[in-house]
């Protein structure tokens, strides 16, 4: 790597790590005013709006994070993590991570989102970004929705249309949108199923055009439109009365989310393997499930 190549990504890891750590503080700000403002009906157990605790951890092989979580009324779970980690990349990784075959230093940040409402007419959401660097450098993400209800898991969906739009805006034109959104479908399947997780959205990864301003203001805009879309569905279905069945189903629908999540997902197994928090990686999984 040139000396050029160098300065740019110290700036860029800097200038990164920052933009995580803010849009980590919007996205809980929002979240907390979703908390204020709800007026029910809620679950007996969860009557106080909720605030996010946040705990910094230290990865042993270098750098660390912070874990927000928060368990409210509306959220039943939900953590919004950034990390800062680096060090050398383990032996089975090597062969799988650009660049790391020449050398297997890395360095890795990112803020990785997950929300678990409590009412089943609510969806589940994930998002996440990243900037990776070894002896090349990429950014990542994106963002996909997981309604609980089979009826509310249709791509005509209000909720999915909003959802979906504000990816499309940010992606600029269709071609990018589609191929991202596919990747999206495709990542986010469930082979041993051969069913979707949720109604998609969009994913990335390895994006580096040749322009680091336009791949990093992208990356920025992922999160940005996550930020305008998801208040506003929670907001469209916080308040809406539930049953039991329904309630039901939500858990079944979460099991799902646990298979994917430990069986198949790389961002999982990239930090486990890599010596992460098991906390903040394991705070994905929802705090209910049920397999009937």
């Amino acid at each position: 790597m040139k000396p050029a190549d160098k300065a740019l990504i110290i700036d860029l890891k800097e200038r990164t790590s920052l933009w995580f750590a803010n849009l980590r503080d919007e996205i809980c700000t929002a979240f907390e005013i979703l908390e204020a403002e709800a007026t029910g009906p809620f679950f007996a157990e969860a009557t106080v709006p909720g605030r996010f605790e946040r705990k910094p951890w230290t990865r042993t092989n270098g750098g660390g994070g912070t874990m927000a979580m928060m368990h409210g009324r509306v959220f039943e779970k939900v953590g919004v993590h950034v990390s800062v980690v680096h060090g050398v990349l383990p032996g089975e990784l090597r062969h799988t991570i650009d660049g790391a075959e020449e050398d297997a230093q890395f360095w890795a940040a990112g803020l990785s989102l997950i929300a678990h409402p409590w009412n089943p007419h609510a969806p589940t959401v994930h998002m996440n970004t990243r900037f990776i660097a070894t002896t090349r450098a990429w950014f990542g993400g994106g963002a996909d929705l997981t309604p609980m209800l089979k009826a509310r898991r249709s791509q005509d969906d209000a909720d999915a249309l909003l959802f979906h739009e504000g990816l499309r805006s940010v992606c600029g034109d269709t071609e990018r949108y589609q191929r991202y959104r596919t990747w999206c479908d495709e990542y986010f399947h469930l082979n041993h199923r051969n069913e979707p997780r949720g109604i998609g959205g969009i994913f990335y990864d390895r994006l580096w055009s040749g322009d680091p301003e336009a791949d990093f203001a992208f990356t920025r805009n992922v999160g940005l439109a996550f930020l305008k879309t998801y208040p506003e569905i929670m907001r469209r279905n916080i308040n809406k009365p539930w049953t039991e069945e329904e309630r039901i189903a939500q858990e079944i629908q979460r099991g799902r989310y646990v298979e994917f999540n430990l069986l198949q997902d790389r961002g999982t197994l990239f930090g486990l393997k890599t010596g992460g928090n098991i906390e903040s990686i394991l705070s994905s999984l929802p705090p209910r499930v049920r397999w009937p």
